[in-house]
């Protein structure tokens, strides 16, 4: 009983946080510059923001780490990884991987101290990363959680083209997001989330698997298949 109360209030802290975060002005059309720019301005949002959206991809992420064969890889790297919570749940799950979780600074701080935390620090590396002024690291596997859908067309190919060059012939880009029904009709969450994504960024937008594909395609990946993971959810992959 304990156990199940303890967790009832973590969730509860959690949604509390995220509903927090979210009730700030950092709409464009309010601050004049994209929501990222204010949220990485202050540092105690910030780490709110995370733990909360932790607790959101919790699920999906489990699930990923059950369904990917992971199994002739050896190294991945998570491009914007938060606080790490991607790459913990798939270490545990595949304990021969070694990994990266990537991201700015201010992230990478956080991230040290839950990795640590979790006694996995002798298999991923926090690395502080600006994935669009540098090359992202060499692994495997790339994957990007909740990360393409937060920019324009253009941001979206720069990291296409990123994962591509970083990664080895068999490798793996993964996406993975509330990747919309190529007919557009179905999936009313991705939809909604797109529309979000334009009102808090300016330009950023959600997208059909039809439109990662075709992407990555066009940067030389070959094979491509669709992951379904917890509701809206999927894993669009692309092989090198």
């Amino acid at each position: 009983m304990r156990t199940i109360v303890s967790g009832w209030d973590e969730s509860l802290e959690r949604l509390e946080s995220l509903t927090f975060v979210l009730q700030q002005p950092y709409e464009i059309k309010h601050t004049g510059a994209p929501m990222f720019a204010e949220l990485y301005s202050k540092p105690d949002r910030l780490e709110l923001f995370m733990d909360a959206m932790s607790g959101i991809s919790a699920g999906n992420f489990q699930t990923f780490a059950e369904k990917f064969d992971f199994s002739r890889y050896h190294k991945v790297c998570d491009v914007g990884g938060a606080t790490g919570q991607l790459s913990m749940l798939v270490a545990r799950k595949h304990p021969h991987l070694q990994f990266i979780s990537a991201d700015l600074p201010e992230v990478t701080q956080i991230a040290e101290q839950k990795i640590a935390a979790a006694g996995l620090a002798d298999r991923i590396t926090a690395k502080s990363l600006d994935f669009f002024a540098d090359p992202l690291p060499k692994a495997d596997v790339i994957t990007m959680g909740m990360i393409l859908h937060d920019w324009n067309l253009e941001k979206k190919m720069h990291l296409v083209r990123a994962a591509y060059d970083a990664l080895p012939p068999g490798g793996a880009f993964v996406v993975i997001e509330n990747l919309i029904d190529d007919a557009r009709r179905e999936n009313e969450f991705g939809l909604m989330m797109s529309l979000n994504m334009l009102i808090e960024f300016g330009d950023a937008f959600d997208f059909t698997a039809a439109d990662f594909f075709g992407w990555c395609r066009e940067v030389g990946f070959t094979k491509t298949e669709v992951i379904p993971l917890a509701g809206p959810v999927s894993a669009g992959v692309a092989y090198k």
